[in-house]
């Protein structure tokens, strides 16, 4: 445990191999600061009893008795609050470098996501939503105890138009996939018309996806679009919230643009991600419609950390374009925030480094 919130750390002591990465039987944390969640104020010198991967008592230090044989934790004043939920992360990627992920095998690309699942969870995350780039089996593997992982919630895939943010054309070399990752249990999201989105969420949702992720807008990574222009229509859209729904499934639009924001939330998407030019015409829809915005502050940023510090390793196209939307990015959180909006916090961990989670909350509190 930590004093700082920005540093809690997973404590590996807690758990206990041969149960398959849960929490021993019986665990008390004492000594620590409880932040519940609900709003209410810290409160200090608290004792947690855990009992089978359930909190059965809290109380003042003292007024807990703790069973014999029980491990004891001793925070040191530290925080201790529910798990936190990053609503977007990428763990099959760590930084933009389309080099180093066109020599790297899928086996080993897939290996590479352990560290960056375990580095997430030492961040205090305990749930996230992989917005592309992870197969299914890497959400099976953590449910079943195999590596340690949070909980996850898997888009798989992008659905993205011929040419759009998530198609993976580079003119070295054709079609290189998603930033590079192509696991056969990957469907392709590239679909152009009503009838291919179709077919193209039917497969993804087959490959075990819990959301469709549609990339209605150009972005900071991609090659051949900008971050305003408009990509897939309001038609295509609403395909893949009707396939989605038809499954009991929802979905997420990567929208930075004004018009791809409008058209997504037209179509009824759930969750609009990045939203970087926002209008009051957009965040009337989205209180009409309770769509959430997950910002990513801290992805623009990022990408021109890693710039900056590798500069042979970027296209400069692409860290001119993060330099341009960032206060534009800034501005529309503070529109939608004093407004109402439905926030969810969100890094794009895997654009920038994992297990930084805090320095997106750091950044929207500020």
């Amino acid at each position: 445990m930590s004093r700082d919130m920005n540093s809690i750390r997973y404590n590996q002591n807690i758990v206990n191999p041969k149960s398959g990465g849960g929490i021993t039987a019986m665990l008390a944390i004492t000594n620590g600061t409880i932040i519940d969640g609900l709003g209410g104020d810290p409160r200090t010198a608290m004792t947690l009893l855990i009992e089978d991967e359930r909190i059965t008592a809290l109380g003042r230090q003292g007024e807990i008795a703790i069973p014999r044989g029980t491990q004891v934790i001793d925070a040191m004043g530290g925080s201790i609050l529910p798990g936190l939920i990053d609503t977007h992360v990428h763990f099959a990627l760590e930084y933009p470098d389309v080099l180093r992920g066109l020599l790297t095998p899928p086996s080993l690309r897939l290996l590479q996501t352990i560290p960056r699942m375990r580095a997430t969870l030492d961040a205090g995350v305990t749930t996230v939503r992989d917005a592309g780039g992870a197969p299914a089996g890497l959400k099976m593997a953590v449910e079943q105890g195999i590596i340690p992982g949070p909980r996850m919630q898997v888009a798989i895939s992008l659905i993205s138009q011929t040419g759009g943010h998530g198609d993976g054309f580079y003119p070295c070399c054709a079609d290189i996939g998603f930033f590079g990752i192509s696991f056969t249990d990957m469907p392709n999201g590239v679909a152009d018309g009503i009838d291919e989105v179709r077919k193209a969420v039917r497969e993804i949702l087959r490959a075990g996806a819990d959301w469709i992720k549609l990339a209605t807008t150009g972005g900071v990574l991609s090659t051949s679009d900008a971050p305003t222009s408009s990509q897939l229509t309001v038609e295509e859209i609403a395909t893949a919230v009707y396939e989605a729904a038809a499954q009991e499934k929802r979905c997420m639009a990567h929208a930075q643009g004004t018009q791809g924001i409008k058209n997504a939330l037209q179509a009824g998407v759930a969750s609009i991600e990045h939203g970087v030019y926002l209008t009051n015409e957009l965040i009337d829809m989205m209180l009409s419609q309770g769509t959430y915005l997950v910002p990513t502050l801290i992805a623009p940023i990022s990408v021109v950390q890693f710039s900056q510090a590798h500069p042979d390793l970027l296209p400069p196209m692409m860290a001119t374009k993060a330099v341009g939307v960032i206060e534009a990015h800034k501005k529309s959180f503070r529109m939608a925030v004093e407004a109402g909006v439905k926030i969810a916090m969100g890094t794009d961990s895997g654009v920038g480094l994992h297990g930084e989670n805090g320095k997106e909350l750091q950044l929207m509190a500020e």
